[in-house]
């Protein structure tokens, strides 16, 4: 049996391992590497560490266009196999894979104009949106707790993993052919934080004989715990004071979710100001319609929110937008506002308008609930920097910029350590990726210190054998 690393060792983005066991080959994820344009478009476009045509199966742990967003592109390379994901997660990629595939489209027109002028041959966009809606035909839906085999000698679960709705972690049960041992290998997906104000916790497994881990928060800490709604409303609350909107980038999924359902609690409870609330994204109005079609992903609290007929991510004074035009008229609006809008990294979307209209006035405040990869806008707003670029030109950071970790989907480093020690078995070979390089060491020095078992941090392109 051979694991390979094919994206998300050294990184947090392009989540894809290739499992090869019993003559099948396995692909853990297919998502898309993010970062700069020109290096993602060459990561991304040609899958350069297997063929296509050589997978038999795709699994897909969650939605997130970082695990799910190169699916389209895999299918129409050749991929002809079945892609096994929970129900919420295929609802979620009908509307994430055509989104990325109008956003594919829309950067490679960009791309192009300027290629044009400097006389180089045009780039193509990874997928089309046709592409994204073929590929949704090979999904095989499968609900937690539902042992399915997927080929001879490969039974897989799925269980809930608390990150976004219908995240998984995936457990494959093996009989190796090879050494006619069984062997229990988790795959770990992204892990969520528990006490999630909507999600269910993460779920333990027993018997792990091999874990792939992610490592996001590796050596991190977040700064507050979850469901820190005080400190929320007291961000909020102190930012409305200076008499300038509040810019929100948020993933459109889960987070945009979670931020309404918090802002519906604060309003209700008085702990803020009443001032309209903007969603702009129509991933994220899509996303949240998909929200409640999906109760088995909820906690108790919001479970039953659900089935008293109340909408716990609508409130009045939000507006959701969706066209084009209103998405302009909300960047000329004048006066005191909330907007949230995506992507969460700020690497595109609306986001980019609201952004370079707001930041250079220190009356505005972009608050940020969510993870930044290196390289990308956010992480250079969450810097700080005195500048950033924006549309290719360099604006001037003068709002002020809050960080709110508590509403991150992913674990802290403590909540990665709790994770891995609730896992029982021999957990005898353990492999950290979707990590900064750093944050895998961290989190695989403290492993070290408390597990027996070999512990490494995975390479990109490497292939181990067990």
């Amino acid at each position: 049996m051979k694991l390979k690393f094919c994206g998300a060792a050294g990184t947090t983005t392009g989540s894809q391992h290739l499992l090869e066991v019993n003559g099948q080959r396995i692909l853990l994820d297919c998502g898309l590497y993010q970062g700069r344009r020109k290096d993602a478009h060459e990561i991304n476009c040609c899958f350069p560490h297997f063929d296509p045509k050589s997978i038999d199966h795709v699994i897909l742990s969650h939605a997130h266009i970082d695990h799910s967003g190169n699916l389209p592109n895999l299918t129409s390379k050749g991929f002809e196999g079945n892609i096994y994901a929970t129900f919420g997660t295929r609802d979620l990629c009908q509307v994430m894979l055509a989104d990325s595939a109008r956003i594919q489209q829309s950067d490679a027109k960009w791309v192009n104009k300027h290629r044009k002028k400097d006389g180089l041959e045009p780039i193509e966009p990874l997928y089309s949106p046709i592409d994204a809606e073929l590929c949704l035909r090979q999904f095989v839906n499968v609900g937690y707790n539902r042992k399915m085999m997927i080929c001879k000698g490969v039974e897989m679960t799925f269980i809930d993993a608390g990150h976004i709705l219908g995240s998984a972690q995936i457990i494959l049960d093996i009989e190796d052919e090879a050494d006619g041992k069984k062997k229990r290998l988790l795959f770990s997906g992204d892990v969520g934080r528990g006490d999630n104000d909507l999600l269910r916790d993460p779920v333990s497994c027993e018997g792990v004989d091999y874990l792939l881990m992610e490592s996001t928060y590796g050596g991190r800490e977040h700064e507050l715990g979850t469901g820190a709604d005080e400190k929320v409303a007291e961000i909020l609350s102190t930012a409305l004071k200076k008499g300038g909107k509040v810019i929100i980038p948020a993933f459109a999924v889960e987070r945009t979710q979670q931020l309404l359902y918090v802002l519906h609690q604060l309003f209700a409870e008085g702990k803020i100001p009443e001032v309209p609330v903007f969603v702009d994204s129509p991933l994220a109005v899509n996303a949240t319609e998909i929200f409640r079609l999906h109760p088995e992903c909820f906690n108790e609290e919001v479970y039953k929110v659900l089935f008293d007929k109340n909408n716990p991510f609508g409130f009045e004074g939000l507006t959701l937008i969706r066209s084009v035009q209103k998405s302009k008229d909300l960047n000329e609006r004048e006066g005191q506002a909330i907007i949230i809008s995506a992507s969460g990294m700020c690497e595109a979307g609306r986001i980019l308008h609201h952004l370079k209209n707001s930041i250079g006035d220190p009356k505005n405040t972009v608050l940020f609930v969510g993870y930044c990869a290196e390289n990308t806008l956010g992480y250079r707003i969450r810097s700080r920097d005195e500048k950033v670029k924006i549309f290719g030109k360099e604006y001037p950071l003068r709002a002020n910029v809050e960080i709110m970790d508590s509403f991150s989907g992913h674990a802290d480093h403590s909540e990665l350590m709790e994770y891995f020690h609730a896992i029982k078995g021999s957990k005898k070979k353990v492999w950290l990726v979707h990590g900064e390089t750093s944050r895998s060491e961290a989190l695989c020095d403290a492993l070290r210190t408390v597990h027996d078992g070999d512990v490494d941090v995975a390479e990109l392109g490497t292939e181990v054998e067990f």
